[in-house]
Formats: C-alpha cells, sequence, structure tokens
C-alpha cells in the first residue's frame, strides 16, 4: 500500500513536466502560467505535507492514508475535465494536497511495520523504487494518452488507479499511531504555508514582471517574515509540527538541506527540459517522454542495487558521489543545441540518472534513521516537507532565470537573424507578455523562419544558465552532505516491556529530541 500510494503521488510530476508544451498550446499559457501549473501541484504539497504528518500521528495513518488516496482521484478528475488554466490549477491542487497525505503517511506506516532499521532500509528502498518508477512511466503514459486521444487525458490512470486502492486498504491496511501524544499545531502550520507560499509566488511572478514590481517585493518580504515567525512559533509549542532539535542531528540537517537543494534543482530541470524538446527541437510529447524517461527509468534501474549496498557503504558515500555525477551530467547538458541528436543526448541523460538513483535511497532512509523511532513519522514529513518545498521553488526559480535570460537575449537574436525590426519588436512584445511559446505561434511571413532560429537561440541561453545554476546546487549539495553526514548509531523501536525512551541517534540526546507538554 506504501508503494502504490507513493507511485500515485508523483504520477503527475513528469506526466505533466512532459506535457507542458501541448497543455501551452490547447490552454493559451504564457510560460508564469505554466509555472503555475507545476507549482500548483507542488506548492500544496510542501505546505501541508507537515500537517498531514502530524493528522496521521493523531488521527490514524490509515484514515490519512485513505483521504489522500481520494484527493489524488478527485483532483485528477478535476484536470482531466478542465477547459481552463484556472480549472487545471484547481485539479492539480487538489491532487498536491492529496500527496501531502501521502508521503510521510506511507514512510509512517513503513516505520511502523518494520521496526529494525537494517530491515527497514529494503522496505524504504522499494518506497522510492515506486516513486522512481512513477516518475519513469509519467511520460511515456503522457505521450501515449497524446498521440491517441488528447492532452487532458494525461490525468486519467491516477483516478482508477487511486479508487482501486482506496477501497482494497480498507481492508488489507493495518492502522498505526505516533507512541507518544501529538496535536495539530495551527500557528506552525499557518505560517508555514504563508511562507512557502509567499516565496514561490514572489519568484514565479518576479520573473514574469519583475522583482522590483511591489507586489513581487511584498509577497517575499512577507514569505522572509513568515519563516521567521514560523521558527519562533515551533521553538516555542509544546507540540511543534516540526520539532527544530530535529537539526541537532547532523545526518537530519545534512538529508533535508540535500533534499530541497537536488530537488529544486531536479523538478526544475524537467521543466525547463519539457520545454527544451518543444519550442527548441519541435518534438511530439512521445518523442519528449522516451527521452525524459532516459533520466527516471535508469535512477529505476540504479535504486536496485544502491538499495542492497546501503548497509556496506556509507550514505555520505553514495549521496556525495550521486550529487557529483548529477552535477557532471548537468555541466554537460549546457553543450546541447537545436540539433543535438537522440544519442548525443541519451548517455547525458543516463548520467543524470545514475546520480539520482544513488541520492533518493539512502538520502530518505538516512534521515528517518538517523533520529529515534518515536520521530520517524516526523522526521519523514520533515526531509518530505523540504523535498516538495525544493521542488516547489525548482520550476519557479528556474523558469524565472530561463524567462529572464532568454527575453533579455532575443534583441541580439533577432537582429543577427536579419528580423526587420517592426517584426523583431511584435516577437519581442509577445515573449514579454506572453511567453516564449506566444512568440513561437506567431505568424510573420517570410521573416517567420528567422524569428524561429532566434527564438531557440534565446532559448539556449537560458537552458544553459539553467543547468548551470542546477549543477551549482548539486555541488552545493555535495558539500554540505561531505560536512554534515557522519555515521550514526540508529535509534532502535523501544522495548514494550521497559516502556523506555528510545536510543539516541547522531549524538542527539533523548531528552532534546522529545519535548513533554
Amino acid at each position: 500500500m506504501a508503494c502504490l500510494g507513493v507511485f500515485v503521488a508523483y504520477l503527475p510530476v513528469t506526466t505533466v513536466s512532459v506535457s507542458l508544451p501541448a497543455i501551452q498550446r490547447a490552454l493559451g499559457a504564457s510560460t508564469s502560467q505554466l509555472s503555475w501549473v507545476s507549482d500548483a501541484f507542488v506548492l500544496p504539497m510542501a505546505a501541508l505535507i507537515l500537517t498531514t504528518g502530524v493528522w496521521g500521528d493523531v488521527h490514524g495513518r490509515k484514515r490519512v492514508f485513505q483521504v489522500g488516496m481520494a484527493c489524488c482521484a478527485l483532483g485528477a478528475a478535476v484536470s482531466l475535465t478542465s477547459d481552463s488554466v484556472p480549472w487545471l490549477w484547481a485539479g492539480q491542487a487538489a491532487s498536491g494536497l492529496g500527496a501531502a497525505a501521502l508521503l510521510p503517511t506511507t514512510l509512517a506506516l513503513i516505520s511502523h511495520a518494520v521496526p529494525d532499521h537494517r530491515e527497514r532500509g529494503k522496505f524504504i528502498g522499494l518506497w522510492a523504487m515506486s516513486m522512481l518508477a512513477s516518475l519513469a512511466v509519467g511520460p511515456l503514459i503522457a505521450g501515449l494518452l497524446q498521440e491517441h486521444v488528447g492532452v487532458r487525458w494525461i490525468f486519467l490512470l491516477p483516478v482508477p488507479v487511486s479508487l482501486v486502492v482506496l477501497v482494497v486498504a480498507a481492508f488489507l491496511l493495518p492502522d498505526s499511531r505516533a507512541p507518544h501524544g501529538r496535536r495539530l499545531d495551527w500557528p506552525g502550520q499557518i505560517t508555514a504555508a504563508v511562507a512557502v507560499t509567499s516565496v514561490v509566488y514572489g519568484v514565479i511572478e518576479g520573473g514574469a514582471d519583475g522583482f522590483g514590481a511591489p507586489p513581487v517585493v511584498a509577497a517575499l518580504v512577507l514569505g522572509a517574515v513568515s519563516a521567521v515567525a514560523f521558527v519562533v512559533v515551533e521553538r516555542r509549542s509544546s507540540s511543534p509540527m516540526l520539532d527544530l532539535a530535529l537539526f541537532r542531528s547532523p545526518a537530519f540537517a545534512a538529508t533535508s538541506l540535500v533534499a530541497m537543494i537536488s530537488f529544486l534543482g531536479l523538478i526544475g530541470f524537467f521543466f525547463v527540459l519539457s520545454l527544451y524538446f518543444g519550442l527548441v527541437q519541435h518534438l511530439t510529447t512521445l518523442e519528449a517522454g522516451l527521452r525524459m524517461v532516459l533520466v527516471s527509468g535508469t535512477s529505476l534501474v540504479v535504486g536496485v542495487p544502491v538499495g542492497r549496498l546501503m548497509h556496506r557503504v556509507s550514505a555520505r558515500v553514495m549521496i556525495t558521489g550521486g550529487l557529483v555525477v548529477m552535477a557532471g551530467s548537468l555541466l554537460s547538458l549546457t553543450g546541447i543545441d537545436a540539433g543535438t541528436s537522440y544519442g548525443s543526448l541519451a548517455w547525458r541523460l543516463v548520467l543524470l540518472g545514475v546520480g539520482i538513483g544513488a541520492v533518493l535511497t539512502p538520502m530518505t532512509a538516512s534521515a528517518v534513521s538517523a533520529v529515534p523511532y518515536h520521530l520517524a513519522g516526523m522526521a519523514a514529513a520533515g526531509n518530505n516537507a523540504f523535498r516538495q518545498v525544493g521542488g516547489a521553488l525548482g520550476p519557479a526559480v528556474l523558469g524565472a532565470l530561463l524567462t529572464t535570460r532568454a527575453v533579455g537575449a532575443l534583441p541580439d537574436r533577432l537582429a543577427d537573424a536579419g528580423v526587420p525590426a517592426e517584426t523583431g519588436g511584435r516577437v519581442l512584445a509577445a515573449a514579454r507578455d506572453q511567453g516564449l511559446g506566444a512568440a513561437a505561434g506567431l505568424d510573420l511571413g517570410p521573416a517567420t523562419e528567422p524569428a524561429l532560429t532566434a527564438l531557440g537561440g534565446s532559448f539556449l541561453d537560458g537552458l544553459r544558465l539553467c543547468l548551470t545554476v542546477s549543477a551549482s546546487l548539486a555541488l552545493l549539495a555535495a558539500l554540505a552532505c561531505a560536512l554534515l553526514l557522519r555515521p550514526a548509531a540508529p535509534a532502535g523501536r523501544p522495548s514494550p516491556a521497559a516502556g523506555s525512551t528510545p536510543a539516541p541517534a547522531d549524538g542527539v540526546s533523548a531528552q532534546e529530541l522529545q519535548r513533554t507538554p
């Protein structure tokens, strides 16, 4: 049930990413609106994942799991019937809420069912591979459905799968709760949600309207103030949503930072790569999916031996090495252009998949195993929250960089291509107001072909900047992992007979990690 849950939760990530050019054409969306198509899903997942983790601890993880599956089915059904961008945002948001309920709940269910940390690592590996399997099949599903029925049908599969899993879970899934009493932390939830939403909104709109625009400045200031308020209220809360003492564990701190940075680069990379396939190489969704599956498919294959090596090779070595490989592959992708062949692109994408596969499973397992057993649910939710915050910021940050750099380079590219000044002005205005996709759709008569060449060149300028930033983020995450992640004696499950507190992990005392109201 945990593997099926995470499969459904992550299915919209790559099905939507690879379909962005088709969605843009079908709904007439701008680049900024396209960013929100991705972030409408990731944002509620990032903002609410800690709250749903607490709900599972308090009210039972089985119940929250079922609510999450129902939200995924509802969100997919709304997206399936959408005929406008706001309607699609609504469906994506409902699916994101369902994913927020599923991610911490599925990991907590595994931690409850498999208390031994060595045995638990195998099941967390299966959980991570299910996530990668979802990312791998998503582009192929999207491509095949668009080839035969249409872009909206990419949202069909989660509906029957969610409903079937929902029914089966009612009979087969055992329930569990946190062994220590918890309650909802509304001040923490509100400040966290406002902080994440404000920052993502500010970054997306800043890329479209400029970071000096008053609404953008106000959003970023509100995000910073809310983040500080979150830290203050969590330190004072008797039942915090995210106990800040968890960060005294170097392993938890390192894996959370790695999760946020790596997913910022990774999800942002999928966003800009899908636009490259559509706007520069003019590929169909299926052709783009066959290329993107090289990343997630390789990650899935690599995840199998990585899961077996987790108890022979330290997580520090695997995660750091994987991040360095990711950085190298991203830098190698800066050499692609409009005419790059499948073979030339394939080895770069396979190399990226190898790096991701080496990072994902040990990163998740280290975060959960770095703290005492009774805090495994909170640690899982916290690690997933940082991952999804990075995932939400990815399309926002890289989309803003892409738009800013591409539009800035466009005048020179148009002039070099020999596009007349008046026609170039139309292209530039369309790119600024409606995005590069809208500019590429203009009928400019004899100037259409050189204008498309100029647009492709300016897009590649923006893409190379995004790839360089993503590679730098991966190297930063590798440095953080090398400095902070240390081997630790994982905490075991408390003996029911003794009723004692679990052994501390990573040099953090049980008193520091457990607050008693």
